[in-house]
């Protein structure tokens, strides 16, 4: 049976795309949203097999977001997604609860591993220095 996704991020275009590279691996996508309200509403709605979050949205970003799931369900599995300049929220949002992160601009092949690793139960690694700020 296929594992049943919620993807959430404000922009339009980082939900299709996700969605699509989602379905053509053979996910089903049975939700988005756009914010992290809607995400916690969507995932008690359907209670996902896996949530992928981006880490800063209007309303309620992606880190009070993972926090108020993981409070209800420990075992939710939370992928954050993130710029490259935000590694410091990816860990804090790991550090709540997310089990792995994708960053920001992704190629699908990395996704699919990352999912692929998360829903396996992988211990998430550290932050890699390819994420590590920029020096100016």
């Amino acid at each position: 049976m296929a594992k049943k996704v919620l993807v959430v991020d404000d922009v339009a275009f980082v939900r299709k795309t996700l969605s699509e590279i989602l379905r053509e691996a053979g996910y089903e996508v049975i939700a988005e949203a756009a914010d992290g309200r809607e995400a916690i509403s969507k995932w008690q709605e359907h209670r996902p097999d896996l949530i992928t979050m981006d880490v800063v949205m209007p309303n309620l970003g992606g880190i009070e977001a993972t926090r108020e799931i993981i409070k209800q369900d420990k075992r939710a599995t939370i992928v954050m997604i993130s710029a490259m300049d935000q590694i410091h929220l990816v860990m804090e949002a790991i550090h709540v609860g997310a089990k792995d992160y994708i960053q920001k601009p992704f190629l699908a092949s990395d996704v699919l591993h990352v999912l692929s690793r998360a829903l396996r139960g992988e211990s998430t690694p550290d932050a890699p220095s390819s994420l590590s700020p920029r020096a100016s």
